[in-house]
């Protein structure tokens, strides 16, 4: 699907199976890159010339865009930053550090990336707030039952992705929020791996805080987004200082900062990436984010049938739903699987994939993770098929 609009499709034979870390970009965004360095390079919001007045106005829709993307209330409440992980430590460290106190409890999953692991680590380290783990089913998923089992009168926050980035598992993130809310616990989520595979739409879906990243929606590196509502991001400490921020502040110390959403984003902005991020948003819903997913979802059933014909395959999420698919070869450790699928151009990601404790789910540390793309085909699959059916081979071809 759309192929033709990626030049790295169209000019190798790379069959690219590693989306989960990050997306190949059509050339739409590139084309938005290059058209701001070649022709209308300038900063935001400080010039009086027609190039800054113009790209302010590039920039400022690009909120508009992304708001609308997510059914977001206001454009201020999206905010621009490095990425996922800037995005989790701004709401962790930004707010939550000022509204949590000691012994309060703060629900994760043992299959959480490191981004969203990590900052709340360091904040129990530093004020003695609890982190605490919700149970996973048989199938390694989060139920409203299991969640219930967890919850106490100190839970004041759930901290989860909407599809984690191994098992691939699509949390019901509409019914968690209202459970939590009914509780008067607050809802962050990591949409780093569903924000271009299927719909979001955080007013239904009730969301306190979001986070996502541009790369992984076929969007520039080095550009993410935070979602907060708008009453909580008032609320939200900047962790940056600097221009384009503050209203005022003079000689004795005395500042004033500007009101959302400039009061969280300091400094001259990643301009490139935030034109990158608002053609790859306008690509995605061209194309229509319900086909993408419909089409993933056949792709990846696809893969589970032909990958379950090898009986030395194990497969470690067969049962869940986002178009990913976690395996092992029969005594070959990952990486060297990965190494022997490069020989034949076929790229995908070995190793933990920044989520060390889901080696106390699977009761092994590293797999190899095949995560699908809308550009990806049926042929595709059937090559690595064909390839992992020779792998007996593969210590002659590595070594």
């Amino acid at each position: 699907m759309n192929r033709e609009d990626f030049t790295i499709l169209k000019d190798t034979n790379m069959v690219y199976f590693d989306n989960g870390a990050t997306t190949l970009k059509p050339d739409v965004v590139r084309d938005a890159i290059v058209n701001y360095y070649d022709k209308y390079t300038s900063s935001i919001h400080r010039g009086d010339y027609k190039n800054s007045l113009m790209v302010s106005s590039m920039y400022d829709e690009a909120r508009e865009v992304i708001r609308n993307f997510i059914n977001a209330e206001h454009p201020s409440e999206i905010i621009f930053t490095s990425g996922t992980t800037a995005s989790l430590n701004d709401i962790v460290f930004g707010y939550f550090k000022h509204h949590l106190k000691s012994g309060d409890e703060v629900l994760i999953t043992e299959t959480e990336h490191a981004s969203n692991v990590l900052p709340w680590f360091m904040l129990a380290k530093e004020m003695g707030i609890v982190v605490k783990y919700i149970p996973l089913n048989d199938n390694n998923e989060v139920t409203i039952v299991n969640l219930n089992t967890v919850i106490t009168d100190k839970t004041k926050v759930v901290s989860i992705a909407h599809i984690t980035n191994v098992i691939g598992d699509i949390r019901d993130i509409k019914e968690i929020s209202k459970i939590c809310h009914e509780n008067n616990i607050m809802v962050v989520v990591d949409a780093a791996q569903s924000i271009a595979h299927t719909k979001i739409d955080v007013k239904d879906m009730d969301i306190d805080f979001m986070a996502f990243s541009g790369h992984k929606a076929y969007g520039p590196t080095g550009i993410g987004v935070l979602y907060g509502k708008f009453n909580l991001l008032r609320e939200l400490t900047p962790l940056e200082y600097g221009g384009g921020m503050n209203a005022i502040f003079n000689k004795d110390g005395y500042v004033e900062l500007k009101d959302l959403p400039d009061k969280l984003e300091a400094g001259t902005p990643n301009i490139e990436g935030v034109l990158g991020l608002t053609e790859s948003i306008k690509y995605i819903d061209k194309i229509g984010i319900d086909k993408i997913h419909e089409y993933e979802s056949y792709l990846r059933k696809y893969l589970i049938d032909r990958l379950s014909e090898l009986d030395f395959i194990k497969i470690y999420n067969k049962d869940n739903e986002a178009a990913i698919v976690t395996f092992n070869l029969d005594g070959v450790f990952s990486q060297d699987a990965a190494i022997y699928l490069d020989k034949y151009n076929i790229c995908v990601r070995a190793g933990n994939h920044c989520a060390k404790m889901t080696k106390d789910v699977f009761n092994v540390a590293n797999t190899v993770r095949v995560s699908l793309s809308f550009y990806n085909t049926k042929e595709e699959i059937d090559l690595l098929i064909n390839v992992l059916k020779n792998s007996k081979n593969i210590w002659e071809e590595i070594l």
